[in-house]
């Protein structure tokens, strides 16, 4: 370890230990660089999927299938990208330290250096209200610490010359030098720094099943397309059908369902945001409807840091002059602090302030403070214990009133006056001999709308845990008011119940509901015992050693208020400091689940209608149903109606069985529309092959010569490419008209539709369903969209056949919904039927 005499380091040798890398350096980025986060998100094993059937559609001359096939891998790669790098960005930019010069001592002199410029073996000169920016001891002088940030404590600490301080403090009294010892990376800060900049960031169970669908639909895409490619091949297809197919294929997983789900993220963000809350990561607006407990700081998050008087109770009968004699006192000092700001704002005390002669600050290492007014007269504001000593009338500042209002979360002081000095003759502080004015009782102002919001989280089954680094006496007394009655427990406690067998301090942290004297790492460690049994965590915090355990915890909120770093590393920052703002936050979360879900009930049953059309079509030996453009319509039918059911979805509590939930309903619509639309597909492909075989009529071969651009009696394949072209253009006709007809399934209007769900007073979901039957119809009449799909005219057959398989389809599948056909046939415990009519 390097010396340093009274004198400090040397410039030159400041210099040396600079280059040999023991200076303060900050500490450099997040773990995820730039270019693995684009290799990661852009170059996925989705989207290079679709980029290579996109890269070869175009090299074949197909821009409008290429344009289908890549857009949606496109906008997925972007959105992904641009969350993760605004993640890194708001990491990398994460300082615990201030960048505003200190003072250190070098060849005898003092001197403004920047933070980073500091290196082991530094003296720096430390006076109050300055940051300390590295670890290392005091050397010289006495000051007072702010550790609040740190470690929770409140009040100051006193330092005296041996005693260590941790970078990331700040000295709130005194003056001294400090010698460095560990800087940088080494530093307090800097660990804890690392510590914040981790990426944690997690999926959440939306996030999971979503992945987990799209994942095993992969796998069945890719087993059935190396049957249906083989195939091909041994057909002879050409390279053009071989790449339509593939699309086509790879088209069958639901990307949209990423899609869908960040502009439902962002939407509801945008909506939290109106209320007073800033979502920083945004699956978080869905993580914080599912949180069922909240583990939250005391200081600065259940109060407001500000102090109010409670009660003034005078000594000796005289209220009136006892709050004159406190208002002068605090309205005369100059060293003001929260206590004396806060008596000083109060109306209820009269009092001017007066002539001041002498003065000692308060300090926590005196835990008094006094001033001597021109006419001699010395007041004196300080704890109980430390003032009754001095008290020439001790027994009227009894214990048992002290501990009385203590025991209410209250803050006692007493109120004193005499003659003499405050200084001896030293110049040191001491107390002259007192009478007791009064006994002075201040509360920590709470912050508004914290009980109705505490009241209405327990109403709805949320945990409320306040982890505290103060007394668990004072953080319980305050507990109560806020209107949470719970256990309380000390760190030291808990720390007892460590070890290798959780169970003991899982079961302690379950069981109580306030916790005190509870160290930084403490607080990681209660979000970790939680998770571990299962529970959705929010932290709410506003203090650096609160960084933590917000990173610990699924949904981390921080107050606007707070420390510039536990803001940095917040999923949700309060910008009113109101927890006000937190159930409503859990309600959009709500309604985004709700609408999420209600979206993939159609996503899913599209996809399985698809996949199922395509294996029966190709078993049955007719060529391939669908082109990339035709399941484009998809993106008409299904992609828009998402988005609107999702923005217009009705809070409700998660589903934990969502995916059995999606399997009742997407089985029975995919096996009965797919049914249907194969029967559909191959009538009219033999009905129009049929045509072409015996003597055709010409209006059917000049219109048929149209659609294919090839030409009757000249080339081979005129009948096949007419017969799948009017078999798709009907299939794709009732498909379409099947995915409109879902939403009413879905948000019913009317007791006919209610198979699936209870009828809906949301008459917005039944106004979308028409204007899409009306759009789809105007695609199919304008010749440049029906076109642009690969559909015929709505010619009789193509739209006759279809209207009356959909009234049958609609049959069939409301009588399978209603009376859970697929549960009986498999013998599971049928869905609860509908309930009654829900208002949106």
């Amino acid at each position: 370890m390097t010396t340093a005499t009274v004198e400090g380091l040397t410039e030159a040798r400041a210099r040396e230990l600079a280059r040999e890398g023991k200076a303060n350096a900050p500490v450099s980025g997040s773990g995820r660089t730039t270019a693995r986060i684009l290799r990661t998100t852009v170059f996925s094993f989705y989207n290079n999927t679709l980029f290579v059937i996109g890269f070869a559609l175009l090299a074949l001359g197909r821009y409008s299938d290429a344009l289908v096939s890549v857009g949606l891998g496109i906008i997925n790669a972007a959105l992904a990208a641009f969350q993760e790098l605004r993640a890194k960005r708001q990491l990398d930019r994460l300082q615990l330290l201030a960048r505003e010069p200190v003072t250190v001592v070098r060849d005898g002199a003092d001197r403004s250096v920047p933070p980073s410029e500091v290196v082991v073996g530094d003296l720096v000169r430390l006076r109050s209200g300055g940051q300390i920016v590295v670890d290392g001891p005091v050397v010289a002088g006495r000051l007072e610490a702010d550790e609040s940030l740190l470690t929770g404590e409140s009040d100051p600490i006193a330092k005296a010359v041996g005693d260590p301080l941790l970078s990331g403090s700040s000295c709130s009294g005194g003056e001294g030098l400090q010698r460095a010892e560990d800087v940088g990376v080494d530093s307090h800060a800097g660990r804890l720094t690392i510590a914040a900049r981790e990426d944690t960031t997690g999926l959440t169970p939306l996030q999971r099943r979503v992945d987990l669908v799209v994942r095993l639909l992969i796998l069945l895409v890719l087993l059935m397309s190396g049957a249906i490619l083989a195939q091909a091949a041994l057909d002879g297809s050409t390279v053009l059908r071989f790449v339509q197919t593939s699309a086509v294929l790879s088209g069958l997983v639901p990307y949209g369902l990423f899609f869908l789900v960040a502009v439902a993220y962002a939407v509801g963000a945008a909506r939290i945001g109106g209320r007073g809350a800033l979502v920083q990561q945004t699956n978080a607006v869905e993580a914080i409807s599912r949180v069922d407990v909240v583990c939250t700081d005391k200081t600065g998050t259940l109060t407001s840091g500000r102090l109010a008087l409670v009660e003034v109770v005078p000594a000796g009968g005289d209220e009136a002059g006892a709050r004159a004699l406190l208002g002068t006192f605090a309205r005369s000092v100059a060293s003001t602090n929260a206590t004396t700001t806060a008596l000083a704002a109060d109306t209820s005390l009269p009092g001017e302030p007066a002539e001041v002669l002498d003065e000692v600050e308060f300090r926590s290492s005196l835990r008094w403070s006094g001033i001597t007014l021109a006419d001699g007269t010395a007041l004196v504001l300080g704890a109980p214990s430390t003032v009754r000593p001095a008290l020439a009338d001790a027994a009227v500042v009894s214990e048992d009133a002290v501990r009385r209002r203590t025991g209410e979360g209250l803050r006692v002081l007493v109120l004193a006056r005499g003659e003499g000095a405050l200084h001896d003759a030293d110049g040191r502080p001491r107390l002259p001999r007192l009478r007791a004015v009064a006994l002075v009782a201040l509360a920590d102002e709470l912050r508004e709308g914290v009980t109705d919001v505490l009241t209405g989280l327990a109403a709805e089954g949320v945990a409320v845990k306040v982890v505290s680094g103060d007394d668990p006496d004072t953080v319980a007394a305050l507990a109560r008011r806020a209107s949470l009655d719970a256990p309380a427990m000390a760190g030291p406690a808990l720390a007892r119940l460590e070890g290798p067998d959780t169970d003991a301090f899982d079961e302690a942290v379950d069981t109580h509901g306030v916790f005190g004297r509870i160290a930084p790492e403490q607080k990681e460690q209660i979000v970790a015992s939680l998770r571990r049994r299962g529970r959705q965590v929010a932290m709410v915090g506003d203090g650096v050693n609160d960084a933590r355990a917000l990173k610990r915890a699924q949904v981390g909120v921080a107050m606007r208020s707070g420390s510039p770093v536990t803001r940095d590393v917040a999923d949700i920052v309060l910008l009113d400091d109101s927890f006000a703002t937190l159930p409503p936050a859990r309600t959009e979360g709500r309604r985004i689940i709700a609408g999420v879900g209600s979206s993939m009930y159609l996503f899913l049953s599209r996809v399985a209608t698809q996949m199922l059309v395509i294996l029966t079509v190709t078993l049955l030996g007719l060529g391939f149903p669908y082109t990339p453009t035709q399941v484009g319509l998809t993106l008409f039918t299904v992609g828009v109606p998402t988005f609107f059911l999702t923005l217009w979805a009705r809070p409700k509590p998660p589903d934990d069985d969502l995916l059995a939930s999606l399997a009742r309903f997407v089985i029975p619509v995919g096996v009965l529309t797919a049914g249907y639309a194969t029967a559909i597909y191959a009538y009219l492909y033999r009905r129009i092959a049929d045509g072409f075989t015996g003597t055709p009529f010409p209006q059917a071969i000049t219109l048929f010569e149209q659609y294919t651009g090839l030409t009757y009696g000249v080339d081979a394949d005129f009948v096949e490419a007419s017969a799948t072209l009017g078999a798709q253009s009907a299939m794709s006709v009732f498909v379409s008209s099947t995915a409109i007809v879902l939403i009413l399934l879905l948000e019913p209007p009317h007791r006919i539709f209610t198979a699936w769900a209870p009828v809906s007073s949301d008459r917005r979901p039944t106004w979308l369903a028409l204007g899409l039957f009306a759009a789809f119809a105007v695609v199919l009449v304008v010749p440049a969209t029906r076109e642009y799909f690969g559909l015929t005219a709505p010619d009789p057959p193509v739209v006759e056949i279809p209207a009356i398989a959909l009234v049958l389809w609609f049959v069939t599948l409301s009588v399978a919904l209603r009376y859970r056909v697929l549960e009986r046939v498999l013998g599971l415990r049928p869905r609860p039927a509908p309930m009654a009519p829900t208002t949106p």
